[in-house]
């Protein structure tokens, strides 16, 4: 009787959460409120949002919803592949078989039988896998059949692995054909192809700007050439190799140049995106003659020769360059940009030609096949149509008059899992295949295509001359005043909405999944109730590599997207000129429409401090500065390679290192805002929740919640409140599980005039949250995809409620699982409240003592802390694991298991990390 009425008061008090305001004023938007009624209320404007409530993995008249704000519904037949993302594929001689490159599923190689329409075999690392190879690591390009179909090459670091193809289609006898590393330039290849005899294999080798010669039968390295930056893929026509050098041409004098993987290319100052593109030319027939080159588009990236010209899509300036072989001259270029509002972000990835004349261009972006009439090299093409594919086609095939389409993310991560929710690796991709249709069927194709990636007329519309219109908070025209002057963008690390907020009954959450519900967090929980509760919002990168792109770039360039199988070359790609869209970033875009920018640690890539920092000595510094008011007795200096960005980071801002608390980043953002107050673009990275520093789970993530109250804190009972608002986001929501999608992330918007104290159940991306912020600071979006994103006018009302906020102390104590404590003492934290669930105790019971330990042995080895910390190179099966156990005491199983696990253990730990340049 006693543990009933006690569920009962647990109840009653948590349904005052949200619960108090819901009943005394009208929700934002719950389940079946239209913005309609609510803009009749005069509480809102209107929301012309095209997915409404619609969740993630939703299957509608529009088609099946994704993350990356699009609607998916492939023309022709599916066969869906649950074993990861498809990197690159190729089609047998023969047209029996398809082999892919697969990457996050536990293997490394899928084959195909295209008669069965099924997948035949995997390949990887698996103890169950037959033939067994030594990594899962795959290049951006291949695999490559010999022209007589016996032999297949699969692209890995530093080489290939040779298979021999049976009878049946399937591979065996692996042997490793190995090209030297360059000193700390691994040799990672692009595309191979076979001389025509099958005795030469010619090799891109991306990662030292070279292309080789390899003897097809004894894998001995023959000659080399030196071609363009990142030479990616390959094609032979008569006696003549053409190669397309993503990285462009090699920098010349005079050239403003940025990194990429040690070589320093020609770039632009302010976006630090390459400026040139080019395909180099060898001569097969004078191999010691040099080495020619045509300049051609930006990110030249695929190859296709058919009836003398070769065609090459060009990713990042979004068309097609047609080069004429006989005069290797480019005649004529197509552009890749079916939708008038914005002139990039499609990303033309993969090009074929049809027997019949038909040109077929995947567009990755956007979903899509475009579709011309082509007659010759110098005859201008004429655009037909688009047909819709799954998620990021990135290759295409003819295979007699069936056309076949790999694409790499499929219908997003929604792999079956034995789990009680799913996560961003549980990545799927996708086959499909069609017979070409009419051009009519085409046209009318196209039509969903627009409607299922929000291409409306008039997205974009920009205010003309001087405006006098009335100042709201989202304005409707770009330039138009807005009420909000100064915009702060948290970016957080790694968590889902269930992990954070699915101990919050008004929101649509599963308490079995919570990790680090309100005791941990009272400050995001108070947030939630005061601001608003988001609970169907999305990330769409899986992992960091991409995540920080989405909301720097409002995109995750083709770069980056098809380097997720090795991540050898870059990860994080702020070092790496090819990882950047021409088009800048967020912080670019605000200069440009004349606003002041100030960045405290995004997107930076470098760190520097004293050997002295550690995590207990700058925690110390932290609580003297906050009583004091000195500055830093440990100056630490972040940095990044782009310039831009540089100049207008505050460097004492440290980026990404676990052992450092967020309760120091919040006092040196205090310190800095008390002086020189705040920018119109102010962008944060506080990212203590990714976990894995020196105390366990369940503090840091306290600490990021209570550096986060801190901040809104400190805004809120400024002069600045009354015309900010204070958007939170996690880069990605890798690092656990959700019931409704592993994409599924936390937001909060904070501000005075956000909607206060309402859940809102409406769809929204990390696009449409970076649409909201270029609308109100007058930002010209940066691609097709933010250009196409609804602003979110539905979370703001034009009366504002100017109460701030009130930081609360943390619950949880910021120093339990430290080793060393602090030499200014153990943190004491508040009393936890007895209705929300328990902080589990940091001391491992006796029985898992030994497990404890063999995990602490784990984590010394992931880069989690100190100057060359790298977010996401732990495994992310194994790192989501430990965060488990730590956050339940070390006595539950992670969702669906029966046990606690080693590391070495722990299933999925043979996915490959997200970063291995170790």
């Amino acid at each position: 009787m006693q543990v009933r009425r006690r569920r009962r008061r647990v109840e009653e008090k948590r349904s005052g959460f949200l619960g108090r305001r819901l009943g005394r004023r009208t929700p934002l938007l719950t389940a079946g409120t239209t913005a309609v009624a609510l803009l009749a209320a005069g509480t809102a404007f209107a929301q012309t949002h095209q997915f409404g409530t619609d969740q993630v993995g939703q299957v509608t008249d529009h088609g099946q919803v994704i993350s990356s704000d699009q609607y998916i519904a492939p023309y022709g037949d599916r066969l869906l592949i649950n074993n990861g993302k498809i990197m690159s594929s190729s089609v047998s001689p023969d047209g029996t078989h398809l082999a892919a490159s697969v990457t996050d599923g536990g293997a490394a190689l899928s084959i195909v039988d295209l008669k069965s329409w099924k997948v035949q075999q995997l390949v990887g690392t698996a103890a169950s896998s037959t033939p067994r190879i030594s990594g899962n690591d795959v290049g951006q390009e291949g695999p490559t059949y010999s022209p007589d179909g016996t032999q297949l090459w699969l692209g890995q670091t530093d080489g290939y692995t040779r298979f021999t193809v049976n009878p049946d289609g399937t591979v065996a006898d692996p042997t490793s054909v190995r090209i030297p590393a360059d000193g700390a330039k691994h040799a990672l290849v692009g595309e191979a192809v076979f001389s025509p005899d099958g005795s030469t294999v010619y090799s891109a080798v991306n990662g030292q700007n070279r292309v080789v010669a390899i003897d097809a039968a004894t894998g001995t390295v023959q000659q080399s050439w030196a071609v363009g930056n990142a030479p990616r893929d390959l094609v032979e026509v008569g006696h003549k190799l053409y190669v397309s050098n993503e990285g462009g041409r090699p920098a010349k004098p005079g050239d403003t140049t940025v990194n990429s993987y040690g070589t320093q290319v020609p770039a632009s100052p302010v976006t630090a995106a390459t400026t040139t593109g080019t395909v180099s030319v060898i001569d097969l027939a004078h191999p010691s003659a040099a080495v020619a080159g045509i300049d051609v588009g930006l990110h030249p990236t695929a190859l296709y020769a058919k009836k003398g010209a070769l065609f090459v899509t060009d990713t990042a300036t979004n068309d097609v360059s047609v080069i004429n072989t006989a005069s290797d001259k480019v005649v004529q270029t197509i552009a890749t940009q079916p939708w008038p509002e914005a002139s990039v972000g499609y990303e033309p990835d993969a090009v074929t030609l049809t027997d019949d004349g038909h040109l077929l261009v995947t567009l990755g972006r956007a979903d899509a096949v475009a579709v011309y009439r082509y007659t010759s090299p110098q005859m201008p093409v004429s655009y037909v149509g688009l047909l819709p594919t799954d998620y990021f086609p990135a290759e295409i095939a003819t295979v007699g008059n069936q056309v076949v389409v790999s694409n790499t993310r499929g219908i997003d991560a929604r792999r079956p899992t034995t789990g009680a929710g799913h996560g961003t690796h549980d990545t799927t991709s996708s086959l499909q295949r069609f017979t070409l249709p009419s051009d009519r069927v085409i046209k009318s194709e196209t039509a969903k295509v627009f409607q299922q990636n929000g291409w409306t007329a008039g997205a974009v519309t920009r205010a003309r001359g001087t405006s006098h219109a009335t100042p709201v908070p989202v304005p409707q025209r770009l330039g138009d005043p807005s009420t909000i002057k100064h915009v702060f963008l948290i970016v957080k690390e790694n968590r889902t909405y269930d992990q954070l907020f699915g101990d919050v009954p008004q929101g649509n959450g599963d308490p079995s999944l919570a990790e680090f519900g309100e005791n941990v967090t009272p400050n995001q929980h108070a947030l939630a109730e005061q601001f608003g509760l988001y609970d169907n919002t999305y990330d769409i990168g899986t992992n960091s590599a991409d995540g920080h792109n989405w909301l720097m770039q409002a995109d995750d360039p083709e770069y980056t997207e098809s380097s997720a199988g090795e991540y050898q070359r870059s990860y994080d790609t702020e070092d790496d000129a090819l990882g950047h869209q021409r088009t800048g970033f967020l912080w670019t875009g605000a200069q440009a429409a004349g606003k002041s920018v100030r960045d405290f640690g995004e997107f930076q890539q470098f760190l520097t401090k004293p050997a002295d920092a550690s995590w207990q000595n700058l925690y110390c510094d932290s609580k003297n500065m906050a009583a004091t008011g000195q500055g830093t007795a440990y100056p630490l200096n972040s940095s990044s390679p782009i310039p831009s960005l540089n100049s207008v980071s505050v460097p004492g801002f440290p980026k990404f290192d676990t052992s450092v608390p967020d309760v120091y980043r919040e006092q040196i953002w205090k310190q800095d805002f008390e002086k020189n107050g705040p920018a119109n673009l102010n962008m944060f990275w506080l990212s203590s929740d990714h976990t894995g520093g020196p105390a366990n789970a369940a503090a840091q993530v306290a600490d990021n919640d209570l550096a986060t109250g801190k901040i809104v804190d400190e805004i809120s009972h400024s002069k600045y409140w009354k015309d900010s608002a204070i958007f939170v986001v996690e880069d990605d929501s890798q690092a656990g599980l959700d019931h409704v999608d592993g994409h599924r992330a936390p937001i909060q918007i904070i501000s005075p005039w956000a909607q206060h104290g309402a859940v809102d159940n409406h769809y929204y991306s990390q696009i449409t949250m970076i649409r909201t912020i270029e609308q109100i600071l007058g930002i010209h979006p940066m691609n097709q995809k933010d250009s196409a994103a609804s602003p979110m006018r539905g979370a703001f009302t034009p009366r504002p409620v100017s109460t701030p906020f009130k930081a609360l102390p943390n619950r949880t104590s910021l120093t339990d699982g430290l080793k060393t404590p602090p030499a200014c003492g153990v943190d004491t934290p508040a009393p936890q409240d007895p209705s929300a669930a328990a902080v589990p105790s940091a001391k491992v019971p006796a029985d898992k003592q030994a497990l404890a330990a063999q995990w602490d042995a784990w984590k010394s080895a992931q880069r989690l802390t100190g100057p060359h910390a790298v977010p996401d190179f732990a495994n992310p099966a194994q790192m989501n694991h430990f965060t488990w156990y730590q956050t339940h005491g070390w006595k539950k199983p992670y969702p669906g298991e029966d046990k606690l696990f080693a590391p070495k253990d722990v299933p999925g730990a043979y996915l490959p990390s997200s970063e291995s340049d170790g």
